[in-house]
Formats: C-alpha cells, structure tokens, sequence
C-alpha cells in the first residue's frame, strides 16, 4: 500500500512539474487516444510509438497543447537523472 501512494504520488509530482515548466526534453503521452494522434498540435515532433504510449520533442507550451488536444497524463521523458550522461565522464 505505501508502494502504491508512493507511485501515484511521483506520477502526480512528475505531471506536475510537466504541466508547470514544460522543462523536459520530451513528453511521454501514456495511453494516448486516436483523436489525440489525429489532433497533435502544430509542431509537434513524434519520438517514439508503441501500444500504451507515444512520446514526444518537447516545445514551449506543448504540455498544455497536448491536454486540449485529448491527452489525459502527459509525463516528462528524456531526462538524464541525477548523474551526468555516460559520454560526459570520457570528457572529465
């Protein structure tokens, strides 16, 4: 049970921030619609597609975009984490 209000807790945190900053490289659409995919807004750059999810380049104001345009939870995508990507360890 605290996994579960955990889990939901950083989903609810992380689309959050998402719907606040736009401040991810890309956005992660979780189960999204036909008529979101026939809708995406103008400029919006599809990444990746499979059955549950479709992730895409993010662009200022694309969260909400993609919220009028049908999406029901858009999830930031793209992001590094707390440690620097491998290739920037070779630099020093």
């Amino acid at each position: 049970m605290i996994i579960s209000a955990i889990l939901a807790a950083w989903i609810g945190l992380s689309a959050a921030v998402m719907a606040l900053t736009d401040a991810a490289p890309g956005a992660w659409v979780v189960m999204p619609s036909d008529a979101l995919m026939q809708n995406l807004p103008d400029g919006a750059a599809v990444t990746d597609v499979d059955g549950v999810t479709v992730t895409l380049k993010s662009a200022p104001g694309l969260t909400a975009d993609l919220y009028a345009a049908g999406a029901w939870l858009v999830l930031p995508a793209g992001l590094t984490g707390c440690l620097r990507p491998p290739e920037d360890f070779a630099k020093g």
